[in-house]
């Protein structure tokens, strides 16, 4: 079988969500099945330690797509040649983009369709674009695969898809992201927060991710009470240049906050195992890898009560209402101040974290694969 994968977001210097997917997935699928071919689409000069074994033919078509028009050109007319000229069996977009002028079989992983509900959150010239062309590629695709049960139930909804031809393939998390010791925990500290007890947010900083509410927050427990001693540490970049995301946080509170912008993974890991409470409390997610992170850290959750957040942490999370200052203050606030809570949930969450891997999600990505392809 000869199998084509969209690799456009495997970029060394800037790893994000759709690239970290893409990597964990892929990896997988060229090193576990060696009896089949590869062909990778890169919209630019690749690094060759995206290229995963001798099964996989590596193939730039330009132009470099990052803009709405562009995306059209690759997708549509660079991507449909190279799958006629590869004799492609079957193409695999890990972003969910496909081309519309093709009958080749494809296979998108559409994460979620935020810009469906709060398109306000997303620039005018990718928001058109997405609210345009989102709803062709689900209906073009052969067979779809999402991230979580509640954005299969949305997908379905929205753009009227029959249930079956979406499957649900839960994301995993990187082996890095484990407990360490008291000792080295202090030294991330030192490193990252002036030495004092943290809280953390992980995520781009983009206005679904509700950073807003959650300083207003944490503001709130630092101006009322006097013996509240934890800082903020903030890990993340604005997703979209130009967004105008502006959190206009008062002098006072930003002096106890810490942004460290981009991390590598394994700063990340220690970042996330080091925080006395992983604070995550999105209006909309797909999936939220990160949850996922601190469970297996077994860093304590505070975790908004929205979309697809309880389906991740079940039971391994204190819950808030993502859209009220005052709850989200009071769940920080019972969560700081108990340590036998805190202790459960981190018990909770570190079990939790075992029902997911990317060796499973790759093993069901792959089987929708096979099958579609022998259809």
């Amino acid at each position: 079988m000869r199998i084509a994968v969209n690799t456009r977001f495997l970029l060394p210097t800037k790893m994000e969500g759709f690239g970290w997917y893409t990597y964990e997935i892929v990896k997988r699928l060229v090193e576990n099945h060696p009896e089949h071919e590869f062909i990778f689409f890169f919209d630019r000069a690749f690094d060759k330690r995206f290229i995963f074994g001798s099964n996989v033919t590596p193939v730039v078509l330009p132009p470099p797509a990052r803009h709405p028009i562009l995306f059209r050109i690759w997708f549509n007319y660079s991507v449909k040649r190279a799958l006629k000229k590869y004799d492609i069996d079957i193409f695999f977009s890990p972003d969910g983009f496909l081309s519309l002028k093709t009958n080749v079989p494809q296979v998108g992983v559409i994460h979620d369709i935020n810009f469906e509900h709060h398109p306000e959150d997303i620039p005018s010239s990718a928001r058109n674009y997405l609210k345009k062309y989102f709803p062709k590629f689900a209906r073009k695709a052969t067979h779809l695969l999402t991230v979580s049960n509640y954005s299969k139930q949305d997908i379905c909804k929205t753009y009227n898809i029959d249930p079956s031809k979406v499957t649900v393939s839960w994301n995993g998390a990187s082996d890095v992201f484990q407990a360490i010791p008291a000792d080295e925990k202090v030294l991330v500290q030192k490193q990252f927060s002036n030495g004092k007890k943290y809280l953390l947010f992980v995520g781009a900083l983009h206005p679904r991710k509700n950073l807003k509410r959650l300083i207003a927050a944490y503001s709130n427990l630092l101006t009322s009470d006097p013996e509240f001693d934890y800082e903020l540490v903030i890990v993340g970049e604005a997703l979209w240049k130009r967004s105008g995301y502006d959190l206009e946080i008062n002098e006072h509170t930003k002096s106890h906050i810490h942004f460290t912008g981009h991390l590598s993974l394994q700063d990340l890991a220690r970042v996330m195992a080091s925080a006395t409470i992983f604070t995550f409390v999105p209006y909309f997610e797909g999936f939220g890898i990160p949850l996922l992170e601190a469970m297996r850290c077994g860093t304590p959750v505070l975790s908004g009560n929205l979309t697809s957040l309880p389906e991740v942490a079940g039971d391994a999370a204190l819950y808030c209402d993502p859209l009220d200052v005052e709850d989200i203050t009071q769940k920080l606030r019972e969560l700081c101040s108990n340590e036998a809570l805190r202790d459960e949930l981190s018990k909770k969450g570190l079990k939790r974290s075992q029902l997911f891997s990317w060796d499973k999600s790759a093993e069901t990505v792959w089987n929708v694969l096979e099958k579609i392809a022998r259809s």
